[in-house]
């Protein structure tokens, strides 16, 4: 279980990875990611998600090199768009994000949706990158089990994570028990519910037992099930209680509470059904 922001997760390939980290998602270029990301290094957080699809890498590059923190010390993610996949495709956006990112590698490199028809190709060119030492790590955000499926039939490398929507309303009991049979780290995109669970009444009261926020509770809920996990904000304050969460622990009979709450409800798009 992660017990702090240093705390860490081995993934497939022997790289470690922060159990707990930063997204991006939505924050606009400029300013606004820029002072985001800063607030999040210096809270102590030591992973930044961004994507070639939130078209804020050049801020996340910036906010990077303001920073003063060494770039061994960060762990980056960004991904591939469904625009740009395919082979060739691929190693070309990927070369855009290291140049607005400013960075020379990448720590993990995720296809973004599954975009049907492409992403085995998309996949190949992943893993020349990862062979070439340029992404440290690979994997995907968005798959199903059976987009994994298709995706292993064919693949050198197991992906090393799937990112995707994990909330109590979307618990993804059966994915994540699959790929944690396969060896894939399940990391939670829109762990808040996009927002939408921070006033959720029994989060609220499971909340008020530990003196902790709904949110407090949501995250705590993902690092005591081993999901990595990656609030976003562009709130000082909401930035450093985000990672407030180390210094209590949820009983097994909240925990089964928040599990109840799951309806299969999701806030973003559903990866069989997207047209993006």
């Amino acid at each position: 279980m992660i017990n702090g922001l240093n705390d860490t997760v081995k993934l497939n390939n022997g790289i470690t990875m922060p159990g707990i980290g930063f997204g991006v998602w939505k924050l606009k270029d400029g300013d606004e990611v820029i002072n985001s990301v800063l607030s999040a290094l210096k809270a102590g957080y030591k992973m930044i998600d961004t994507a070639a699809r939130y078209r804020n890498e050049a801020g996340v590059g910036e906010a990077l090199r303001q920073s003063g923190v060494k770039r061994d010390d960060v762990f980056v993610t960004t991904k591939v768009w469904n625009a740009d996949q395919g082979y060739d495709a691929t190693l070309a956006a990927f070369d855009t994000s290291m140049k607005k990112l400013g960075i020379e590698y990448v720590d993990l490199y995720l296809i973004h949706w599954p975009t049907a028809g492409k992403y085995k190709e998309t996949w190949r060119a992943m893993e020349r990158l990862y062979k070439e030492g340029r992404a440290r790590a690979i994997g995907v955000c968005n798959f199903h089990e059976h987009h994994l499926e298709d995706l292993l039939q064919d693949a050198e490398v197991v992906p090393a994570v799937n990112q995707v929507e994990l909330h109590p309303l979307l618990s993804q009991v059966p994915l994540r028990n699959y790929c944690y049979k396969k060896g894939i780290a399940v990391e939670a995109y829109s762990p808040l519910g996009s927002g939408g669970l921070v006033n959720h009444p029994v989060l609220k009261a499971i909340g008020e037992k530990y003196g902790k926020s709904a949110a407090q509770v949501m995250l705590r809920w993902d690092v005591q099930n081993d999901i990595i996990t990656i609030p976003r904000s562009t709130s000082e304050a909401h930035i450093i209680s985000n990672a407030d969460i180390f210094d209590f622990e949820l009983s097994p009979e909240d925990i089964d509470h928040i599990d109840e709450l799951n309806e299969d409800k999701r806030f973003n798009a559903d990866p069989d059904n997207f047209n993006f």
